[in-house]
């Protein structure tokens, strides 16, 4: 489904379902991403939130870098803080040895008590020692404001830490006196340490991971995602706790982003011919209502007039064509007196109103169409779609039960209902109620597309190709099918066949409809050329065109961001997943386009504030894009 519910096991872009699958084709980025997480800052999984639990693990023994969250160190850098374990533990056996306070005095003494045996530190006082004599009373500062720190007493531990600050402005000591605040809910102070630690040490993880919890607990979340992602970067993405948080923050910030975009989105703009042709076939068609055949004149100023314009518009399968029928639509049930077609024009109103994103209206607009005419099933399908798209399965599924007591011989509530299962990964269910809709009406080539592809999933790889050999032969002028082998076929790594269906699939488009094509086989074909010989050039070419044909079309836009992305174009990239999102039809799917855009965003602006990165991460996102990793094809 779209964006707006999460589908555990996405079907294959472009299949046609009650709300077409390939309008979201953030399932298909997401997978992508998580396998790129070095070019994308974001991964699939669960979300883990940061809490203040976790400034124990920031608090372990800061002089002693631990592999697993810090940065590697300079030679200069291992030997200042060599250096600084020697002294420290010169300072320990001098105070072993030196009356009065004996060893086990000394180990019992409290922070504070430790912290007397050194004078009160000032700047004057600072100024008059050497660097030797600062550096030893630093670490004994530090070391006491651990001590203080590990007690809980963290106003003791603010104070000590500052001491060790006048003596020497380390970023471990600012690092620390920002856990003490951080400890006490001061975020602004924890901004403030941290930023100092960073201005010393740049790619101080910690630091930047402690600065990043703090912008959240700000709402500061775009501040917030820049430090997780810089930390990600400098930690080559292999602490888990900060990917999850870039993820988390992506999404804060897309959303707030999308609030903006919801507001100033044209409310009466379709999405893209491709998409709602696919969402129009994914239902038989049926013959026209007596009275509303084009042979029928109806007057176009009343009601019936306006529906039959509407339904005409439908046929022409074109952007003008779609825009006339939703305009229609709307006329007819204002100018009202629309007798025995009055359930129909509701129906259409409302598959319309969804094709827009108008959620609320459409569901309104089934439900009086239910209420005027119950035998009419497919306005239990199609508000069970809606119920669907908001995740709202108990209800879809009681819509399509509706459906089938009021006619079980329909063919298209069983193929419905098996998309309801495909989504939610019950394959067997699926299958079935495929192939219940197969011996309803064996002439609707989705549900045979549909029972391959499920068979596919649950792994009967033979069956499911011997299910495509029979519908290549059955329905051998039907461009779909052709796109949807190749896509299996692509997803097992066969390149030269899948793109052969593939140009099929494109050339039948072009004899049948020529005003109308379906650019999937476009798109897929440009992703089989860059996994099987990394030709980003002739893929960009295709997908170019698919956008001539199709402007609005969300995965030639999306496809294009990942192939700039991978070549390392991320401004260009930049540009296309912000148009993915203001082609975007719901609420989720606005929020999942934004997040990759953000991640662009973010990945640029890491390269301006810290460009000892910028290598590093075009290093790592070289050997993504040349790993073999690539696009997940039709995962």
């Amino acid at each position: 489904m779209s964006g707006a519910s999460a589908a555990p096991t996405p079907m294959p872009p472009g299949t046609p379902v009650a709300v077409p699958v390939e309008s979201s084709v953030w399932d298909r980025i997401t997978s992508w991403a998580s396998e790129n997480k070095a070019v994308v800052y974001t991964i699939a999984g669960v979300t883990l939130v940061v809490t203040a639990a976790g400034v124990v693990y920031y608090l372990n023994d800061d002089s002693k870098p631990k592999a697993s969250s810090q940065p590697k160190l300079s030679k200069k850098e291992r030997r200042k803080r060599k250096e600084a374990e020697r002294q420290a533990e010169a300072g320990k056996d001098k105070t072993a040895t030196s009356p009065p306070q004996s060893s086990q005095k000394q180990q019992a003494a409290t922070p504070a008590e430790a912290a007397r045996e050194i004078p009160e530190i000032t700047e004057e006082l600072v100024a008059t020692l050497n660097e030797d004599q600062r550096k030893d009373y630093a670490l004994q500062l530090k070391n006491s404001g651990n001590k203080a720190y590990g007690g809980k007493d963290y106003n003791q531990a603010i104070d000590l830490y500052s001491q060790a600050i006048l003596c020497k402005p380390d970023p471990i000591f600012y690092s620390n006196r920002a856990a003490c605040y951080n400890a006490l809910s001061v975020w602004d102070k924890v901004v403030d340490d941290t930023t100092a630690a960073i201005n010393l040490d740049p790619t101080y993880v910690k630091a930047l991971n402690r600065r990043a919890n703090a912008y959240e607990h700000l709402s500061q979340f775009s501040e917030a995602l820049l430090d997780f992602t810089a930390s990600c970067i400098i930690d080559e993405f292999k602490n888990e706790s900060s990917a999850n948080a870039v993820e988390r923050l992506l999404k804060k910030v897309a959303e707030q982003k999308a609030e903006s975009i919801l507001a100033s989105k044209n409310p009466n703009k379709l999405p893209s011919p491709t998409f709602v042709s696919n969402y129009i076939q994914s239902f038989r068609v049926k013959d026209r209502p007596a009275g509303l055949e084009d042979s029928d004149e109806q007057p176009a100023e009343s009601g019936k007039g306006q529906l039959q314009i509407g339904l005409s518009a439908m046929d022409r399968k074109t952007h003008e064509g779609y825009e006339e029928a939703a305009i229609a639509f709307e006329k007819a049930l204002e100018l009202g007196e629309l007798g025995e077609y009055e359930a129909l024009a509701y129906n259409m109103r409302g598959t319309f109103r969804c094709l827009r994103g108008l959620q609320d209206e459409a569901l309104a607009d089934m439900d009086t169409s239910i209420e005027l005419d119950p035998s009419m099933t497919q306005s239990f399908v199609k508000r069970a779609s809606m119920h669907l798209e908001r995740g709202a399965r108990d209800k879809a599924a009681a819509d399509l039960e509706r459906a089938v007591a009021q006619n079980e011989q329909d063919p298209d509530i069983y193929y419905h209902r098996a998309q309801l299962h495909f989504i939610h990964g019950e394959f067997q269910e699926a299958a079935k109620d495929y192939q219940r809709s197969i011996d309803l009406d064996p002439k609707f080539i989705f549900s045979h597309i549909q029972l391959g592809v499920t068979q596919y999933k649950m792994g009967s790889i033979a069956s499911s190709m011997a299910t495509f050999r029979r519908c290549v032969k059955n329905f051998d002028k039907v461009p779909d099918v052709y796109n949807y082998y190749g896509e299996l076929l692509l997803d097992q790594g066969k390149y030269e066949e899948a793109v052969a269906k593939f140009d099929t699939a494109m050339e039948m488009e072009k004899q049948t409809k020529p005003m109308a094509m379906n650019v999937l086989p476009l798109i897929n074909k440009a992703l089989a050329l860059f996994q099987q010989k990394q030709e980003f050039t002739e893929a960009e070419k295709l997908c170019e065109k698919a956008l001539i044909i199709d402007p609005e079309c969300d995965i030639a836009v999306a496809t294009m961001a990942q192939l700039l992305l991978q070549q390392g174009k991320v401004v260009d990239a930049l540009k296309y997943f912000e148009r993915a999102a203001e082609l975007a039809r719901t609420p989720g799917e606005i929020v999942n386009a934004l997040s990759y855009a953000e991640a662009t965003r973010t990945q640029l602006e890491v390269q301006e504030k810290y460009p000892q990165l910028a290598a590093k991460l075009s290093g790592m996102g070289t050997g993504a894009a040349s790993g073999g990793g690539g696009f997940p094809g039709s995962r």
